[in-house]
Order: structure tokens, then C-alpha cells, then sequence
């Protein structure tokens, strides 16, 4: 047992170790408090009050894009879209049942909207419908006490003023996908967020971030419902949140020519192909169409399962741009290469001529000419202005596919011209290694014969044709395409400028150019020449057709009618051109498929494009071309009428020659019978 003195000690001993842990306990309750008040209370506080608001995304508006002549051709417009926020929403089902109703949508359809954004946070909104009518939106806006998490937001719609004119150079804009998301990320170094609308196609993907701008935010106060408050207190207990404005994105003047783009586009009409026209002194693109078309505002809205599924299963393939993702068989346009190099080489020269007698025999195959009875003898102008097959056969008889290829490479063909749009290919121009590689078989002398004449495995886009013919007509610079001339803020502060740039000068003796251009001159100008009827009034043009067989064909089908064929089985028709003659300014590229001919099918385009821009810029020039021509086409006209006359004297004179024989065989007859 404790005596009194050991249990007083005993019981001081209990309550000093009670009253230090009591001591302990204050001391930590009191440093947590000072921790969370005083050291991280104003951090705190600003969570606190960010339970009662909602941090929303404001979109920057994406920069605008111009035409040459300032003409806007993509713009922005506000639209009506009714989110739905997982985070707030009650009552689920009978929310999205009533949602469903005024949106007349099922609630299997909201559900799947919803399960696409699964992975994403609760907070993020979800589009449920873009593009609501103003009816839709009164009865949301009547109905929002009884839908918690469901509000309608103002976004910003890509609109694109000419629609499907042009759509493929400018592209579209649409929702990046889930699947996409870690791959741009890991692509343009950026934090996408599903939601984001991005650059999907064109000049809006390869610019995208020159037009996107940057994104801001504002703090929206709420009630516990997720609903914005109608009015939001103006006092200091909001001080230290703060929204920031979004940046706009830079603006865009480009080379394009919206008139031209128009006359290109209208001159296509019913056809599917493409027409490029560029500046001969600059490379800048001057227009670049391809049909069939789309329609790009559509993916902003948010495209309907209807419209993609009538692109995507359109066997003429109106998403791919003609102009630089197809690549074509150039046909006779590459008679201008094949001629060139027999020049450089001295293979010919200005004298030189071949008879055409209507085909080649090599070894045991017979090379037909387009024309069944042969054009006679010509010389290179001739052969060029006639398109005569047979005589860039015997050419190739006496050129390597190898030495072909240098030349077609020295004015860009087969290779990617650079222009700065996405999934531009590169066409082919054939070598003996690579024909080694590709089946193991040797080259064949007859494979060069056809690659002559722009046939067999010779490929080239339409932007290759119109570079490379720029690059004869302006002396043999070839120029890599730029369609930028101007990039620019809403201040109008120029940020950057589009400049020219030489990708080569071909060395190209000028003699040997004025020949061909000679040649290509007389395509158009000349009575033989298989362009003469689409020359225009005053444009002095130049150029070269071509028609490109789809299948081979054997020879007693060879001169059928290709309008008869079935419509898969009909030519290719291209044309590519420049004007004017003497002082060329504008080259332009047409390619129809299965158009059966150049002449008929693509240069009434290249025509028609031709003359707007020579009557929008030069038509003090037109006027002098149109009165040299209307000369000229008289000259001719009154020597077709000499002849003319001269043949009908002489057939005159032979049936009187042939009356006056029988006049006297006759006299002659009776003669013998009195005898």
C-alpha cells in the first residue's frame, strides 16, 4: 500500500504527463491551424472560393484568311450548342429524357455522346447538339431549374464564304478524336484537350497554329446545381481570381485569286479532275481546285452521319486533293521533256525531221501513233504542235530512260514540290535501278517508247506540270509553290511574309527553249495544232495537250471512240499551258479524269482561266493580242480561201480536161465506125 506522500507524488507525476500530452495535443492543433489559416490560408481560401465557380474555356477565335485582293474567304460566326456537364448532373435519366425531347434526339443517342467522353474529366462539358435553333434554346432556358448540369454555350463556327470552292487548299477544322490525342500531342508538343477543334485538312492543318491563337478562361460563379448565377456579387470577395482573354489567332492574305479560283471551279463543272494556275515569275499559286468538292463549314458544325457518308463512299474521291495527292500518267504534256532532252543531247536538232507513217515497229511489237495514217514528215516544232507519237518513238530509240529521268528531275517531276499542305505525294519518273528494285527485271526498250510519250509508269501531279511548265516559259527558273503572301495581326502588324524562293535554274541551252516554246506556241495558235480550236480571244496562249490511256488497249480497239467506252474505261485528258507567248505571266495545269482528250476535255479550263486573269490584269494586252490575232486568223483565212479556190480552179480544170478526152475519144470512135 502508498503512504499519502507516495501517492500525492505518484498523482503530481499522472498529471504532469496528462498536461504535457494535453499540452502536445494544443501545440498541434494550434500549428495546423496557424498552417492552414495563416501559412496556406490564402491558397486555401482561393479553393474555397472556387467551389462556388466554374472555371470556363474561352476559345480564341481562329485568325481569318484573304484572298489576294483582301477578299475574306474564312471567317467566324457564333453559334448555339447545348452542353451537358457530368459533374452536376441529377436526376440522370429523367434529365436526359426531358433533354432528348426538345432536342428530338433518343436518350440512346445522348448516352453514347456521353460515353465517347468517358475518360474525360467530370467537369469538362460535353456537346450534346451543335447548331441549336433559337425554339430549342427557349425551352432549355425555361426548363434549366429542372435539368441541373444542362446550359447552352456561345462557341465560334469556322464558316467558309465560297463553300466547296476551293475547300481542299483551305481545308476544315473539326473535334479532335480520342484516338488522335496522343499522337498530335506527341506530334506539335502541345496539351489537346478533348473538345479542341484543330486544322484536320489544307492550309488550316499545316497552319494551325499560326491560326489558332490561344485560349483563355473566366471564372463563372454557381449554385450548387452547376447553374450560373444570374448576377455575381461586385465586391472583394472575388479579389485574386481573375479571368485572362483569349488571343486571337494571326491572320492570313494569300497568293489565291478568288475570281480566278471561281472561273476554275465552273470551268470544272461536271468533270472530275483539278486545274492549278501559278505565277510564272513567282511560283505563288494563283488558284488550285479539284472536283469533286465538300463542303468544309460542315465539320465545324458538326457534320451529319448523312454527309460523310456520302463522301467517303463517293468512288470520285472528293476529300482527296486532286492536285497534289493524285498523281496521273502525264501523257503527251511530257513530249516537252522528251524533246528537250534529245536537243541537249544532240540527238536533233532545229532541221531534223522523221516521217510519221501512223506507227514503230520495235522488235515484234508494233508502236501505234494517235493519228491511224501518220502525220507525214515533221520536224520538232511540227511534232510538238501536232502531238505526232511516232516521233518521240524514234526518239526514245536513241535515249535512255536514265537520260529521260535526269531531264524530267531537272524541272521537278517525280519529286515533291514542296508546298507547304499536308500529304502532298510525289508522283514517279522511272529508272532502269529502279525498275531492278522494284521487280527484278531488266528494262525494256520498249518501256522507254512509252515513258516518251508521258505513258507506263511515268506519274505526275498537276502542280508538277504547272511548275514545270512555269519553269520553261520563264527561262528554266523552277520555283518551289507558295500560296502565303501576308501573315498578320488583328492590328494589322505584319508578322511574317511570304517570299519566293528558287528551287534550281535548269541548264537548258535558251535556243533549245525557244524551240519547244515555238512548238508549244503553235499547239494553240497554229491550223494543226490540237489546241487550235480553244485559244481564246487575245491571250496569246501557249501550252501542250495530253491524253493518258486508263488500260491498255489492243490495236483493234485502239482507234474506237473513247466517248463510247464505259466511263471507267475512258483517257485521261490534261493540258497545261502559259500565257502570254512572248512575256508569260500565268502557267496553268488541268487534269480531267477520263475526259478521253486534252483538247476537248482540259483546254477549254485552261482557256477559260487564262483569259479572266489576263482581262483582270493586263486588258490593255488583250486588246493587242485580240487585234494580232484577228490579223493573223485573217492571214490564214484568206489563204485557206486561195487554196481553196486553187483547188476547185484545178478540179475545174480537170473535169474539163476529162470532158475534152472524152470529147475526143468519142470524135474518134465515130471516126472509126464511118470508116
Amino acid at each position: 500500500m502508498f503512504d499519502e506522500e507516495e501517492l500525492v507524488i505518484l498523482h503530481r507525476r499522472r498529471a504532469f504527463i496528462i498536461g504535457n500530452y494535453i499540452l502536445i495535443l494544443f501545440a498541434i492543433i494550434f500549428a495546423r491551424l496557424w498552417f492552414l489559416q495563416i501559412y496556406q490560408g490564402n491558397e486555401l481560401y482561393q479553393y474555397s472560393l472556387r467551389n462556388r465557380l466554374r472555371k470556363e474555356v474561352v476559345k480564341a477565335p481562329r485568325g481569318m484568311v484573304f484572298s489576294r485582293n483582301n477578299q475574306m474567304l474564312v471567317h467566324n460566326s457564333p453559334r448555339l450548342d447545348v452542353v451537358l456537364t457530368p459533374q452536376y448532373l441529377k436526376n440522370r435519366e429523367e434529365t436526359l429524357a426531358k433533354l432528348a425531347i426538345i432536342l428530338d434526339m433518343s436518350v440512346g443517342e445522348i448516352k453514347r455522346i456521353i460515353r465517347k467522353k468517358i475518360k474525360q474529366a467530370k467537369y469538362h462539358p460535353i456537346i450534346i447538339k451543335k447548331n441549336v435553333s433559337r425554339k430549342e434554346v427557349a425551352i432549355i432556358e425555361t426548363e434549366y431549374s429542372k435539368m441541373p448540369g444542362v446550359t447552352v454555350n456561345t462557341f465560334i463556327s469556322r464558316e467558309y464564304e465560297d463553300q466547296d470552292i476551293g475547300a481542299h487548299m483551305l481545308g476544315y477544322i473539326s473535334e479532335i478524336s480520342q484516338s488522335q490525342l496522343p499522337k498530335y500531342r506527341k506530334r506539335d508538343r502541345y496539351n489537346y484537350n478533348l473538345g479542341d477543334f484543330i486544322g484536320q485538312a489544307g492550309l488550316e492543318e499545316e497552319l494551325d497554329f499560326k491560326l489558332r491563337g490561344e485560349d483563355g478562361h473566366e471564372f463563372v460563379e454557381v449554385d450548387a446545381m452547376g447553374r450560373k448565377k444570374r448576377h455575381i456579387r461586385n465586391n472583394n470577395l472575388f479579389a485574386g481570381i481573375t479571368s485572362m482573354a483569349a488571343q486571337p489567332g494571326y491572320n492570313i492574305r494569300l497568293s489565291i485569286d478568288r475570281d480566278l479560283q471561281h472561273v476554275a471551279y465552273q470551268a470544272l463543272d461536271g468533270k472530275v479532275g483539278s486545274a492549278v494556275a501559278v505565277d510564272v515569275e513567282s511560283g505563288e499559286i494563283l488558284a488550285m481546285v479539284s472536283r469533286p468538292s465538300y463542303n468544309p463549314s460542315q465539320f465545324s458544325r458538326g457534320i451529319s452521319m448523312k454527309y460523310w457518308n456520302s463522301l467517303i463512299n463517293d468512288k470520285n474521291l472528293p476529300l482527296t486533293d486532286k492536285s497534289i495527292q493524285s498523281h496521273y500518267a502525264p501523257g503527251s504534256t511530257f513530249k516537252v521533256i522528251t524533246a528537250l532532252a534529245a536537243l541537249e543531247e544532240g540527238v536533233i536538232d532545229r532541221q531534223t525531221k522523221v516521217k510519221c507513217q501512223g506507227g514503230l515497229r520495235l522488235g515484234r511489237r508494233m508502236f501505234h501513233c494517235w493519228k491511224r495514217y501518220g502525220h507525214g514528215e515533221l520536224d520538232v516544232v511540227g511534232a510538238i504542235r501536232e502531238s505526232c507519237d511516232v516521233f518521240f518513238y524514234k526518239l526514245a530509240t536513241k535515249l535512255s530512260i536514265d537520260k529521260l529521268a535526269h531531264y524530267a528531275k531537272l524541272f521537278g517531276l517525280g519529286d515533291k514540290t514542296g508546298i507547304k499542305l499536308p500529304r502532298e505525294v510525289s508522283g514517279l519518273i522511272p529508272t532502269r535501278e529502279w525498275k531492278k528494285k522494284r521487280t527484278g527485271k531488266p528494262w525494256g526498250a520498249g518501256e522507254t517508247l512509252l515513258c516518251a510519250i508521258g505513258q507506263s509508269y511515268v506519274l505526275t501531279t498537276p502542280l508538277q506540270l504547272a511548275m514545270a511548265f512555269s519553269a520553261v516559259a520563264n527561262g528554266g527558273r523552277l520555283f518551289k509553290p507558295q500560296y502565303v503572301k501576308e501573315i498578320f495581326d488583328n492590328s494589322g502588324n505584319i508578322i511574317e511574309r511570304g517570299t519566293k524562293e528558287l528551287v534550281s535554274k535548269v541548264s537548258i541551252k535558251p535556243e533549245h527553249l525557244d524551240l519547244v516554246r515555238q512548238g508549244l506556241f503553235e499547239v494553240v495558235n497554229a491550223r494543226k495544232g490540237t489546241a487550235w480550236w480553244f485559244r481564246g480571244r487575245g491571250i496569246s496562249m501557249a501550252g501542250k495537250t495530253g491524253t493518258a490511256q486508263v488500260i491498255s488497249m489492243s490495236a483493234d480497239k485502239l482507234f474506237a471512240k473513247c466517248e463510247d467506252n464505259p466511263y471507267s474505261l475512258r483517257n485521261h485528258g490534261a493540258f497545261v499551258a502559259y500565257a502570254p507567248h512572248k512575256n508569260p505571266k500565268i502557267a496553268v495545269s488541268v487534269y480531267v479524269e477520263h475526259g478521253c482528250h486534252g483538247s476537248t476535255a482540259a483546254a477549254p479550263v485552261a482557256r477559260n482561266i487564262v483569259t479572266a486573269y489576263m482581262k483582270k490584269y493586263f486588258p490593255e494586252e488583250v486588246e493587242r493580242n485580240w487585234l494580232k490575232q484577228k490579223i493573223r486568223d485573217n492571214k490564214i483565212m484568206a489563204l485557206e480561201e486561195k487554196r481553196k479556190r486553187e483547188r476547185e480552179r484545178a478540179k475545174q480544170d480537170r473535169e474539163q480536161e476529162q470532158v475534152q478526152d472524152r470529147e475526143q475519144e468519142r470524135e474518134q470512135g465515130e471516126g472509126t465506125t464511118k470508116r
